[in-house]
């Protein structure tokens, strides 16, 4: 058995290694020998070696130096394989879609960085066909949460404005080395091709949503007096005593385009 250095607690290091839980993913994902793959935080590679038995072309982004010898000698038998020692949250992963092939982005996303991470990845939500994250439960609930429920946030809907979100299947701290406190979840995150309602400005919807959860016990005339006159959204058909866990997508990018044009006048 290779030996591979302890974790690390800096890069929240959790190596995924239950073989059920791998092909599982794989199940999810579903590659084909067409399809470019990305798996982000390879680590000990457990998911890049059940990756590159099914799938065409795979590139993996690692931060972890003393990780990336034992990666990079899988590319000795698969040509079509390349490791980029790079730190996820500033890659540009745009730059690795050079043809029409879209891009499917996969891994075992460190806690710790998840949620900036994947803001990070939509910016280049163009190049992306789907996205296949373990990820924290609370995190993943709040990704894929239904307005009116407690889960319901800004991540929900800032990620919702952008993608189609599933959970697929929950996992246990058991499946990993070392096992997090905590447990986790495999989601899907597709992209819009033609998103079902388009904000007139993404940095003024994008304030609109920050601004109405600063504090999610208020209502949303309570939250956004501050960010716009009132007076000018008395007609606008929103109830602003509602809380904002109660505001769909959708509502949200109506006052959102009903404020800014407004103010375009």
């Amino acid at each position: 058995m290779r030996n591979f250095p302890a974790p690390r607690k800096r890069f929240g290091q959790h190596f995924l290694s239950d073989a059920s839980v791998i092909q599982s993913i794989v199940s999810g994902i579903a590659p084909t020998r067409t399809d470019h793959l990305v798996e982000i935080g390879p680590g000990r590679g457990a998911l890049t070696h059940a990756l590159l038995r099914v799938c065409g072309r795979l590139d993996v982004v690692e931060i972890d130096r003393d990780l990336i010898a034992s990666l990079r000698a899988l590319s000795l038998s698969h040509p079509q394989f390349q490791v980029h020692q790079a730190d996820a949250l500033t890659f540009d992963f745009a730059s690795l879609s050079g043809d029409s092939v879209p891009l499917r982005l996969v891994g075992n996303l460190p806690y710790n960085i998840s949620t900036p991470l994947i803001f990070h990845l939509l910016s280049a939500a163009d190049k992306v066909q789907d996205m296949h994250f373990m990820l924290q439960k609370e995190v993943a609930d709040r990704l894929c949460a239904s307005p009116g429920t407690k889960d319901y946030g800004r991540l929900s809907v800032m990620v919702q404005y952008q993608c189609q979100t599933e959970t697929l299947f929950d996992v246990g701290p058991e499946a990993f080395d070392p096992p997090p406190k905590v447990n986790s979840s495999v989601i899907r995150l597709t992209p819009f091709r033609r998103k079902p309602q388009v904000a007139d400005s993404f940095e003024h919807f994008s304030k609109l949503v920050k601004t109405a959860f600063s504090q999610r016990r208020k209502t949303l005339r309570n939250n956004l007096k501050n960010m716009t006159d009132l007076s000018l959204i008395a007609d606008y058909p929103l109830d602003l005593q509602r809380r904002p866990e109660q505001v769909s997508v959708a509502e949200f990018v109506g006052l959102s385009n009903f404020i800014f044009n407004g103010m375009l006048k």
